[in-house]
């Protein structure tokens, strides 16, 4: 068996042949540079490009301090996250993207706040470099999550985060399907930090992150934390429904003191108001614990793995013939 290292790095991978080659180069070096032991755990998440053979090539170059895990399909970012998790044999544990927006070189900033004591370390990105549109929608969501959820993280689109040993085995205890890892590890941390960290733009393609990807992300976050969703749905609801009671009082008034309205459409109008506000009500509040509820009950496993690149899990000779099957390679 190998020794543990002390870092264990957890990289995702989707269709990133353009970035790997200068993030092996970068990582590497901004690891080597702390003095310490490290693993480099490279999970591809059913990338359709050249990644898997390139990750394949690092770790053959580098057996001693690089791991590759190939998803048999896409999962998303987030099971890729939960695989190297589950493969980290280090103390401390660094999540990065791939894209280098994210410079290797703040790892060492990260490490400080350990050694300062801090078990869960956030980070904070300085001079965003992305469009518009994506600082704003989380300038946004960061501001409803703080309002509705007991979770402070002010910048929870980073992927550069640290992550202490007890608070990854915490995480990988947790049986839940759709949930927000920063934010569940935030909620297991005993004394969590924030650091600010450099941002620079992508180095090359393009992010994976549509538009559409990013309000299932955030409204996966907002529901799985909290009840504040449901809650507002059901008192608009209320509102509603109190709202047409009035109404409707006012024209059982109105019919008593002046006659009908033209053929009674008011009254009509005023008890359909009153039928929505109620099924508002209901279908906010109970809609919500049925979708998760059948999202949990199925069963399904998070992710399907292809195959596992490490040092000592397997004999050279085993190792170069799984490659030689590995998609993309």
């Amino acid at each position: 068996m190998v020794s543990a290292p002390r870092i264990s790095v957890v990289i995702p991978v989707y269709n990133e042949e353009e970035n790997l080659p200068l993030l092996f180069k970068r990582l590497y070096s901004a690891l080597d540079s702390l003095g310490s032991s490290y693993e480099c755990i490279f999970v591809d998440d059913g990338s359709r490009d050249r990644s898997v053979a390139l990750l394949r090539a690092q770790y053959q170059a580098c057996p001693e301090h690089t791991r590759v895990v190939v998803f048999r399909r896409n999962f998303g970012q987030h099971s890729a996250i939960m695989a190297g998790f589950e493969h980290v044999r280090g103390e401390l544990i660094i999540t990065l993207d791939a894209d280098l927006q994210n410079p290797p070189e703040e790892i060492g900033n990260i490490l400080a706040a350990f050694e300062a004591g801090h078990d869960y370390v956030g980070t904070v990105r300085v001079g965003r470099r992305d469009v518009f549109w994506r600082r704003w929608l989380s300038k946004g969501i960061n501001a409803m999550r703080h309002r509705t959820t007991s979770i402070r993280i002010t910048d929870h689109g980073c992927m550069l985060r640290g992550y202490a040993r007890p608070v990854i085995d915490a995480v990988n205890a947790t049986l839940e399907v759709n949930t927000f890892i920063p934010a569940l590890a935030y909620l297991y941390a005993r004394n969590p930090t924030e650091i600010n960290v450099a941002h620079e733009a992508r180095h090359a393609g393009h992010s994976k992150y549509s538009f559409y990807k990013l309000i299932r992300l955030n409204f996966d976050l907002m529901t799985g934390f909290t009840l504040a969703p449901l809650q507002m749905f059901s008192m608009l609801g209320m509102a509603v429904s109190g709202f047409s009671g009035l109404l409707v009082l006012l024209l059982v008034l109105r019919r008593l003191l002046l006659g009908p309205e033209v053929q009674g459409v008011f009254t009509l109008f005023a008890v359909v108001f009153l039928l929505l506000g109620l099924a508002l009500f209901g279908i906010g509040l109970i809609g919500e614990y049925v979708g998760r509820t059948y999202e949990q009950v199925r069963g399904r496993p998070r992710y399907m793995v292809a195959a596992v690149l490490e040092r000592g899990a397997a004999t050279p000779a085993d190792a170069a013939r799984e490659t030689l099957e590995l998609p993309g390679a």
